[in-house]
């Protein structure tokens, strides 16, 4: 048995134990990349952990510190009471706007984790205060950032233009985004009809209005908190400052100006998401690293078939972006794509649509760091059935995102 397999067989065993025994999936997986790496191949300790996601592991530490802090002072009840004022009391028309506000921030040149990070935490307490599922809003974030991601001016859009010229092909800069908008939209609109469509009762809708009748006062502390979420937005769109070290900075001097919130903030930080994700991550770097994925590319590229190449490119990206870096999924998935371009069998704008859609749309699973995000900043009470719901939806995904973009972009 070769050790690509038991690899992928090790993994299926730590989803089915976690399952099983109901233990943190990041425990097990950790343990894994020891045992698989260390003890079956000989892989050095310090190795293994090369691919621990140091990045990941500040992004989710650093944001909901920062937005703990801003909870426990009252600015994002503040800042929801705002939305709906903005909204007139439409409380259905939110979760789209919070969804335009991902993709304007995507589009305009944040990385999607960074719209996630400063756009989810408000969306996730105006869905709790308002009686809709979090899943829901946390979802139409997600939707709306992959939406803006490949804009001309996005860093994604950026990428996959650089990784074509480089094997001297060229892409429609307006198709690309208006194809990917597209898709994700199509996905939230879905997010909408499965998650969204329940409606507040009577006495809930009358409980919020006589909740948000006084507005949460905007005092000195708020004010800071609040100046300190803008320095977060214009950092990482207009200057690219790294999302997780910048937003842990700011939290740091709040904390240095307001301890006590801080003290109390400490507790908003979702260390059990942090470990689930950070030790699949770390086992998933190990099997990229001994060239699975690789090793996948150079078989589909020797299929002769070009159509069916394409699906199972579709596939591989699709998979391995629920789980990794998407950045770094279309940074390798396009040099593959590359032959098939070049013969002209298949349209080149057509594929990259497929390619870059499907390595997006599927960022929602909770081994993604957006989809982490909506988990980690999810209440602890609705947390697991959240982290339940992103699997499912992050499976289908997977399943469905690859074939129906292939069939839309690639075959019609």
């Amino acid at each position: 048995m070769s050790a690509e397999l038991i690899g992928v067989l090790i993994l299926v065993a730590v989803f089915a134990l976690a399952g099983l025994r109901g233990l943190n999936m990041g425990i097990l997986a950790l343990v894994a990349a020891f045992v698989f790496g260390t003890g079956c191949l000989g892989i050095p300790a310090k190795k293994v952990l090369a691919g621990f996601p140091a990045d990941m592991f500040i992004v989710l530490f650093a944001v909901t510190f920062l937005f703990g802090i801003a909870r426990v002072n009252g600015t994002v009840d503040w800042l929801v009471h705002a939305a709906v004022r903005i909204a007139g009391h439409r409380t259905a028309v939110v979760p789209w706007m919070l969804l335009l506000l991902a993709a304007g921030l995507c589009a305009t040149g944040a990385a999607s984790p960074a719209a996630v990070a400063i756009v989810v935490p408000i969306g996730i307490t105006f869905a709790v205060r308002h009686h809709l599922n979090p899943l829901y809003v946390g979802l139409m974030v997600v939707n709306g950032a992959a939406a803006g991601s490949f804009a001309p001016t996005s860093i994604l859009g950026g990428i996959v233009n650089s990784s074509l010229e480089a094997s001297h092909l060229r892409v429609g800069g307006a198709a690309l985004f208006a194809g990917t908008f597209a898709v994700n939209l199509c996905a939230a609109v879905i997010t909408w009809f499965v998650f969204g469509r329940r409606r507040p009762t009577v006495t809930e809708v009358a409980k919020d209005e006589a909740a948000d009748t006084p507005a949460p006062a905007l005092g000195a502390e708020q004010a800071v908190t609040l100046g300190a979420m803008l320095l977060l937005v214009v950092g990482t769109t207009v200057f690219a400052l790294d999302t997780g070290l910048f937003a842990l900075t700011l939290a740091a001097a709040l904390a240095v100006v307001f301890r006590r919130t801080a003290q109390l903030a400490i507790k908003e930080i979702a260390w059990p998401v942090v470990l689930l994700v950070c030790g699949i991550v770390t086992y998933i770097a190990l099997l990229q690293s001994l060239g699975i994925v690789d090793s996948l590319g150079t078989r589909i590229a020797a299929i002769g078939a070009p159509l069916f190449a394409a699906l199972l490119i579709c596939y591989v990206g699709g998979i391995v972006s629920a789980f990794a870096s998407t950045t770094g999924i279309l940074g390798a998935l396009m040099p593959l794509a590359a032959p098939f371009l070049a013969s002209g069998a298949i349209t080149t704008t057509g594929l990259v649509i497929a390619l870059a859609a499907t390595a997006t749309v599927v960022d929602a699973s909770p081994f993604s760091t957006n989809g982490a995000l909506v988990v980690a900043n999810t209440p602890e009470s609705v947390r697991t059935p959240a982290y339940r719901g992103l699997l499912r939806w992050g499976a289908s995904m997977c399943a469905l995102a690859p074939v129906t973009v292939w069939a839309a972009f690639v075959v019609i």
